[in-house]
C-alpha cells in the first residue's frame, strides 16, 4: 500500500491498463458530423480535436443520475456540458482559450432552445486552478469529471480540395486548439503529464466522495515515437491520488455485421499509406480509451450521508 501526502488515505499499487477491468462502447454508430448536426452550433467545426457526442453521452448516463453535477475542467466547444444538460444533468466547465468559451456558450444556449433541461456555466480559465475558476459554490458537488487532454500538437484539423478553394493540392486548416502561451498542446509530453495531474489535483475539491473521473486518450506519434497517452493519463490520475477503476474502449468505428467500420479523416489515411510506405506497421485508429478513476476519501463538503449514486448506470 501507498500513502497520499494530501490526504492521509490509504491508496492501492499503482495499477497498468492491462489489470483494469475493460468494456467496449458502441459509440460511433453515426458519424461525428451526423453526431453534431442540429446540436451544436456550426461555429463548433473549427475546434480541430472534438470529443465525440456519444462518448460523452454515454458516460454521462453511465456515471451520474439526473440531478447530478459533471464537470469538464477542458471544455472545448462544450461537449461534455451539452450532452450533459441534454441528459437532465448541471454542468460547469472551465476553458482556457476565450473563443472556445463562447462558442460553448453558444452551444448550451442552443441545448436550452431544444428543450434540454440541465443547467450549465462554463468560465475561461486556466484548468490548473479549476477550484478557483469555478467556485466554492460548487465544491463536493461533481458526481462526474469527464475530459480528455491534448494529443499534443497533432490534430486533424480540416481540409479543402482544389475544386473547394480555387487552388492546387489538398489545403488544411482549423488546425490549432489556440495560440494562449499556457495552452497544453504546446508543451512538452513531460509538461503536458505533469500539468494534467495538476489539473486533476486542482479538481479534487470540486469531486464529490465517490465521484467519478472519465478521461478520454489515445496514443500518438511524435517524430515517429510512440506517445503512450492512456498509459500516461493512468499515471497521472495516480499521482493526483485518484484509484483506476475500469478501462472503457469507446469506438471511432461503426459496428456493422459483426464488422467494424473505420472513418478516417484524410490525413488519418494519408498518414497510414506514408507509414506504410516506408515499412512502419501503422494503422487506422477506430477507438480512444476512456480511463476512470475514482475519488478515496470523501471531501469535507456536508455531503458524506449523501446515498452513492455512483452506480455504474448501463446506457
Amino acid at each position: 500500500m501507498t500513502t497520499d501526502p494530501r490526504n492521509s488515505a490509504a491508496l492501492p499499487a499503482p495499477l497498468t491498463l492491462a489489470q483494469l477491468p475493460t468494456s467496449v462502447w458502441v459509440t460511433a454508430q453515426q458519424d461525428a458530423r451526423n453526431q453534431r448536426r442540429g446540436r451544436y452550433t456550426p461555429a463548433s467545426a473549427a475546434h480541430p480535436a472534438k470529443m465525440l457526442p456519444a462518448i460523452a453521452r454515454h458516460a454521462v448516463a453511465t456515471y451520474t443520475a439526473p440531478g447530478d453535477l459533471v464537470l469538464d475542467p477542458m471544455c472545448g466547444i462544450g461537449t461534455t456540458l451539452v450532452e450533459a444538460v441534454h441528459l437532465g444533468r448541471d454542468a460547469a466547465g472551465v476553458e482556457l482559450e476565450g473563443r472556445w468559451t463562447a462558442v460553448a456558450r453558444a452551444n448550451l444556449q442552443q441545448a436550452r432552445t431544444a428543450g434540454a433541461t440541465g443547467r450549465a456555466r462554463v468560465r475561461t480559465g486556466d484548468a490548473r486552478r479549476a477550484h478557483t475558476v469555478i467556485g466554492a459554490e460548487h465544491y463536493g458537488r461533481a458526481r462526474l469529471l469527464l475530459t480528455s487532454p491534448p494529443y499534443g500538437a497533432s490534430v486533424h484539423g480540416q481540409v479543402r480540395s482544389t475544386r473547394e478553394s480555387g487552388r492546387p493540392g489538398i489545403g488544411k486548416f482549423d488546425t490549432t486548439y489556440g495560440d494562449h502561451p499556457a495552452n497544453l498542446a504546446h508543451a512538452p509530453t513531460d509538461d503536458l503529464l505533469e500539468a494534467f495531474t495538476a489539473i486533476l489535483t486542482s479538481c479534487l475539491p470540486l469531486l464529490a466522495p465517490r465521484a467519478y473521473v472519465a478521461v478520454t486518450a489515445r496514443p500518438w506519434r511524435h517524430h515517429g515515437e510512440l506517445v503512450d497517452l492512456p498509459a500516461a493519463v493512468i499515471a497521472a490520475g495516480q499521482a493526483a491520488g485518484l484509484v483506476p477503476v475500469e478501462r472503457c474502449i469507446a469506438l471511432l468505428a461503426g459496428v456493422r455485421d459483426g464488422h467494424l467500420v473505420a472513418r478516417p479523416s484524410f490525413f488519418q489515411l494519408k498518414n497510414v499509406r506514408a507509414a506504410r510506405t516506408a515499412g512502419v506497421p501503422m494503422h487506422l485508429i477506430v477507438h480512444e480509451d476512456v480511463l476512470v478513476f475514482q475519488t478515496v476519501k470523501p471531501q469535507v463538503t456536508g455531503h458524506e450521508n449523501r446515498p452513492d449514486t455512483a452506480h455504474r448506470r448501463s446506457a
